[in-house]
C-alpha cells in the first residue's frame, strides 16, 4: 500500500468509511480507575477487543454484543497476536469505532506498540489512550511504593513473559541485580523459580524482600510476601496465580509496616493458605 492510499495522519481524518481504533489502557482493574476518556470510548464503541486482564468488573460493563475475547481460548490455548492484528483492521475497514481494550498501560508490555504499527502500515487511523500501568498502581495498592528516598531512587520493569520465537532472553536478570533498585516484573508467576536463581547467582542477596500481587486492584486481590530465597515456597504455599506482579527490593517490605492501616490492600493470601489449612490465619 503506497502513502497515498493512506489516511492523512496529520489532518486527525478518516479514510472515507473507515473507522478508528483505539488502543486504551483500562487500568489495573478496578473500574473506579479507569480514566474519563476511557470509559467515554468503551461506551461509544461499536466492536471492544479485550482480553482478560482488564477485570471482570470492566468486562462486566460492556455489552456483550459488542464484546470480543481476543485473549485465552477454550482448551487453554491463546489467540495469535496476529490474528488480533489482522481483526483491528478488519472491523476498522468495515467502518466500525473500535476499542482494543488493554489491562494497564497500552505501552507497557501490552503489545500497544506492535498493533499501531500493524494500524500504520495498513492505514488505518488510531488513537493511544494511555491508562495507570499496573506495573505502579498494582504495589501502591498494596502499600509498596516501587521507589522510597529511605530505601531506592530507581525501578526497573521486566517481562516474565517474552516472546517464545526469541532464540534467548533480552532480559539482563545480571545487570538488573547490579542496579540496586526495586525490579517489578509483570507475568512472571510462572517463571519464578528461574529468574529469582539468576538473581541470587548475579549476587542479589537472599534476604532481599519480595512480594506477590495478585489480581491488583481487583476485588479479591490478594498479596503474599517473603525474600528472594522463599519467594516460591511461598508461591506455592499461598497458590498465587496469575495475573500477578512480582515486586523484588526493599520497598516489598512496606506493605508488612503498613498494612494495619492500609485500606483496601488485598488479603494476606499465606494467612487465608494457614486458615484454609485449620491454622490462626486472618488478615489484620
Amino acid at each position: 500500500m503506497t502513502g497515498d492510499d493512506r489516511s492523512n495522519g496529520d489532518s486527525g481524518e478518516s479514510a472515507e468509511g473507515v473507522g478508528t481504533v483505539h488502543l486504551v489502557g483500562s487500568g489495573p482493574g478496578d473500574p473506579e480507575l479507569l480514566t474519563m476518556k476511557a470509559a467515554r470510548l468503551i461506551d461509544e464503541a461499536d466492536v471492544v477487543l479485550h482480553d482478560k486482564l482488564p477485570g471482570p468488573e470492566i468486562l462486566g460493563m460492556i455489552p456483550a454484543e459488542k464484546r470480543e475475547d481476543v485473549g485465552k481460548r477454550a482448551g487453554g490455548e491463546w489467540t495469535p497476536q496476529e490474528y488480533t492484528n489482522n481483526r483491528l483492521v478488519e472491523l476498522a475497514r468495515e467502518g466500525n469505532d473500535v476499542v482494543r481494550l488493554k489491562g494497564g498501560d497500552p505501552f507497557v508490555f501490552g503489545r500497544g506498540g506492535e498493533e499501531m504499527e500493524h494500524l500504520a502500515d495498513n492505514g488505518i487511523p488510531f488513537e493511544v489512550v494511555p491508562g495507570i500501568t499496573s506495573a505502579v498502581a498494582g504495589p501502591g495498592s498494596a502499600g509498596i511504593p516501587v521507589t522510597h528516598r529511605d530505601h531506592v531512587s530507581s525501578v526497573s520493569f521486566v517481562t516474565g513473559h517474552e516472546d517464545p520465537a526469541k532464540d534467548e532472553s533480552a532480559v539482563d536478570w545480571d545487570a538488573l541485580a547490579a542496579t540496586g533498585g526495586t525490579l517489578v516484573v509483570l507475568m512472571g508467576v510462572g517463571k519464578l523459580p528461574l529468574y529469582t536463581a539468576e538473581l541470587r547467582e548475579a549476587g542479589m542477596d537472599g534476604d532481599t524482600p519480595v512480594a506477590l500481587i495478585e489480581r491488583a486492584t481487583w476485588p479479591d486481590m490478594r498479596v503474599a510476601t517473603g525474600t528472594l530465597d522463599t519467594v516460591v515456597d511461598v508461591r506455592d504455599e499461598a497458590d498465587i496465580e496469575p495475573p500477578a506482579i512480582t515486586v523484588i527490593g526493599e520497598v516489598a517490605a512496606t506493605r508488612d509496616r503498613v498494612k494495619q492501616f492500609l485500606r483496601g490492600g488485598g488479603a494476606d493470601a499465606i494467612a487465608e493458605a494457614d486458615a484454609t489449612d485449620g491454622g490462626a490465619g486472618g488478615d489484620e
